[in-house]
């Protein structure tokens, strides 16, 4: 029988039924509502358990507030101190003690101490609070610890508890364990929707929105926004709004200072009313006394992983069903209350029903690197409730391959058994390592504090200036962060020997050993390219926008331009001389599209940045001939030094192609400028190999390259049937104008063709010649194709316009047999 309680809860009405099913199964899974007491009440109600003899029950919450407080509830429920028989370990610090058989861990916790003790040696049962809220650890802890119990310790217990979960789906993961549904006992809460004007800021409509509920209903407020941004923006516009001194307005997010987070949650003094502005951390496990009044913002803050630029970016997205769920219950955990909702009722409906799980959208080089030390290269074999993304996982793996944590079969190295050691992201623990070699350990170890403790420091975007005010902050979470940092160097120095120089590297540089993808170049107005090749940008009135180089820790935003928020200086001279091995030098040969001519550049480059740039003198080869070719085509075919008997022999022989097709034995070869460009390596590149600019080709070489390209057995073919020039009955030669949009013409003075009774023709005489006929000023008189038509017709016209205009000129009744002339008739005559 499970002990007895003074007060109370709902969740007492199923722990007889829990004690039955976990002493007769190894795996249960408990769902239970929010405010039924599980958190406190179901740890108390086993420890009594005989399968749990001298052993320890693990419990697992998402958050180190909530850790905390829930081990100082079961304490105060034992009549105890915490430390005695409930403890609780989280990152900075811990209170437990020999007598202590309940530990409350944060999840990040227990996945460190079931790496390190696979057997859980002392462990009766493992119970995992709040497992809705699917952390990664959270995820990865469950993982291990089924493998553990499928493996190592058939006896160890494992207890999932939820408030909002598929507990079909938990059990069959965990072998069909039984579940336990407890109804709770929750308060009815009334819901007003208040809808949100998309044209206003959000702190200022939840400042008039908890005004207005202070008026309205008694009680206490607990208000949920999506960020510390935008908690202290409501903070400020409520101090406007409300003027009484009762009521109390205090921030809750996880940045804050436990002792601030303690007193946030704390119930307000009698006769006074409380505030409390906090983000998601306040959804579960809490119990703030007092609160009976919600406003909520209906948006949360989450990390997004984007594996091909290796990125984790904070988006504020809509909160889901079982979120804003949670957050409603807040308001009758205690008494009836009332929760407003800034969105309209309808939109309630298309709200996503989870929030979805961090190891869909995390990055996962910590897990991978933790389940190599487990042994285990491929995640499918163990029991995660939703399979890590394959590109995160591959993203993960040469992060770790890069790092040297990993071998090229997947296992790790005991450089990666240094890196994990640190209970630091890899990158981190990388930075640390290579600084401390460098004799720079203990500053590294603060860089990372800074990085993994959000809001230490500050909020400037030059990361000196955090770390300078980080060693300077006296509160108490700065000094545990500080504590943190020594201890994570000397396990550095432990075990990675002597320093092997001591040369006080710049924060940049040691920012760069974490993030050597985030070195950026500087492109002017506060604009950067980093080196994985995304660009982004910080306020221009900041100093570090005049910085040629930095090495960025924090973005946001998009992937196509991400916003820098926290970053150091770091020299060319830093980083060819700590990157080397990352650095390349290529002879580049590209085209100056001014100078239409190559240039040759000695480049070296750190990924997708330039360092330096170094002109050459160009060899001519192969690669320069084509290389000149695609640039001088991509400039345009009509830039090369065409004559006009070249455009005209081009003409002629697409007039032949198109004047034939492809129905002849030998087709013409298409020589439009598509086909042309597309051949470039048959005919340019051959005639470039000793050319290094477009002044260095001459017209006669352009001839003789693309000519060719006509076939031997054509050429005599394009002489008879597509002359260059068409000979008048006057011996003068007229050339052929295939160009012409009317088809191949010549313009010749009439009197030129007096005695011509047959229209000439080319292609075998397939294709009349186009006549454009001049007047002796050789203006245009007649375009024809019918000569003999014309003497007989129109030209009677002709001649009487013209030969008052020009009387010294011959104009013949009959042309068709007149004699052909250039010249004019003689004076007198």
């Amino acid at each position: 029988m499970p002990r007895s309680f003074d007060t109370p809860l709902p969740i007492d009405a199923v722990l007889d039924e829990l004690a039955r099913t976990l002493a007769a199964n190894n795996a249960a899974v408990l769902v239970a509502p929010p405010g039924a007491g599980k958190t406190t009440r179901v740890p108390l109600a086993l420890l009594d358990a005989p399968w749990i003899a001298d052993r320890k029950i693990i419990v697992l919450e998402p958050r180190r507030i909530a850790a905390r407080a829930s081990a100082e509830r079961m304490a105060k429920t034992l009549g105890e101190r915490v430390g005695d028989t409930v403890g609780y370990r989280v990152r900075f610090g811990s209170k437990v003690s020999r007598a202590t058989k309940i530990e409350v861990v944060t999840e990040g916790i227990f996945s460190r101490q079931i790496l390190d003790d696979p057997e859980l040696s002392g462990v009766a049962a493992v119970l995992f609070d709040e497992f809705h809220e699917r952390s990664l650890d959270a995820d990865l802890g469950l993982a291990l610890a089924r493998d553990a119990q499928t493996g190592l310790r058939e006896d160890l217990r494992i207890l999932v508890m939820s408030a909002t979960l598929d507990g079909a789906r938990v059990a069959k993961l965990l072998g069909d364990a039984p579940v336990i549904a407890s109804e709770g006992r929750a308060f009815p809460v009334e819901t007003r929707y208040l809808g949100r004007k998309a044209d206003a800021p959000l702190e200022r409509q939840m400042a008039d929105a908890i005004a207005m509920a202070l008026r309205a209903d008694p009680g206490s407020v607990l208000a949920f926004l999506p960020g510390a941004a935008e908690i202290r923006r409501t903070q400020n516009f409520l101090g406007e709004r409300v003027h009484d001194a009762s009521t109390e307005i205090v921030p809750l997010f996880g940045a804050l200072d436990a002792g601030v987070q303690d007193r946030a949650i704390a119930p307000a003094p009698k006769g006074h009313r409380k505030v409390v502005l906090a983000t998601s951390i306040a959804e579960t496990s809490l119990t703030i006394e007092g609160v009976r009044i919600v406003v909520d913002s209906g948006v949360a803050r989450v990390p997004r992983y984007e594996p091909d630029i290796g990125l984790t970016r904070l988006e504020t997205v809509r909160a889901s069903r079982a979120a804003v769920d949670q957050r409603r219950g807040r308001a009758g955990r205690t008494e009836p209350g009332v929760c407003y909702r800034l969105w309209d009722e309808p939109q309630t409906a298309s709200l996503a029903a989870y929030t979805q799980p961090e190891i869909l959208s995390a990055d996962l080089s910590s897990l991978v690197l933790d389940l190599a030390q487990w042994g285990v290269s491929d995640p499918a074999t163990l029991a995660f409730l939703d399979p890590p993304p394959v590109p995160a996982l591959k993203e993960a793996k040469s992060l770790l391959h890069e790092l040297g944590a990993l071998d090229a079969d997947g296992r790790i190295t005991a450089e990666g058994q240094s890196l994990r050691a640190l209970a630091l992201p890899p990158r981190l623990a990388r930075m640390i390592v290579d600084s401390h070699r460098l004799g720079a350990g203990e500053e590294a170890a603060d860089i990372a504090a800074i990085l993994t403790e959000r809001g230490l420091g500050g909020d400037s975007v030059d990361l000196d200036f955090r770390l300078d005010q980080f060693r300077r902050d006296r509160s108490q979470r700065a000094s545990s962060a500080r504590s943190l940092a020594r201890r994570w160097a000397s396990q550095v120095a432990a075990t990675g020997g002597r320093p092997s120089e001591d040369t006080s590297p710049s924060t940049g540089v040691m920012l760069a050993f974490a993030f050597p993808d985030r070195v950026a170049k500087n492109r002017g107005n506060g604009s950067f390219v980093l080196a994985n090749g995304r660009g982004a940008a910080m306020d221009q009135t900041s100093a570090l926008a005049r910085a040629p180089y930095i090495a960025v820790a924090e973005l946001t935003g998009t992937a196509a331009q991400g916003r820098i928020l926290l970053a150091a200086p770091i020299t060319q001279a830093e980083i060819e001389l700590r990157f080397a091995d990352q650095i390349e030098t290529a002879d580049e040969i590209s085209f100056d599209r001014g100078a239409m001519a190559l240039r040759a550049r000695r480049r070296k480059t750190l990924h997708a940045i330039t360092l330096s740039e170094t002109p050459m003198a160009l060899q001519p080869s192969a690669d320069t001939a084509r290389a000149l070719a695609d640039g001088l085509v991509a400039a345009g075919l009509d830039k090369l030094p065409w004559s006009k008997a070249l455009k005209q022999w081009r003409d002629r022989v697409m007039f032949l192609r198109k004047a034939e097709g492809d129905t002849s034995q030998h087709s013409w070869p298409d020589l439009s400028d598509d086909a042309l460009v597309a051949q470039r390596e048959a005919w340019l590149a051959p005639v470039l190999y000793d050319k290094a600019a477009l002044n260095d080709l001459s017209a006669g070489e352009l001839s003789d390259a693309l000519m060719s390209l006509l076939p031997w057995e054509l050429r005599a073919r394009l002489e008879r049937e597509a002359p260059t020039h068409f000979e008048a009955p006057t011996g003068t030669q007229l050339a052929i104008d295939y160009d012409a949009e009317q088809g191949p013409t010549i313009a010749v003075r009439l009197q030129e063709l007096f005695g011509l009774n047959t229209h000439p023709s080319i292609a075998k005489g397939a294709v009349p010649l186009v006549l454009e006929l001049l007047s002796p000023a050789h203006r245009p008189v007649q375009v024809t194709r019918d000569l003999p038509g014309f003497w007989r017709g129109s030209y009677a016209a002709v001649r009487s316009d013209l030969r008052g205009r020009y009387p010294r000129h011959p104009w013949p009744e009959d042309p068709a047999h007149a004699a052909p002339t250039r010249r004019v008739k003689p004076r007198g005559t």
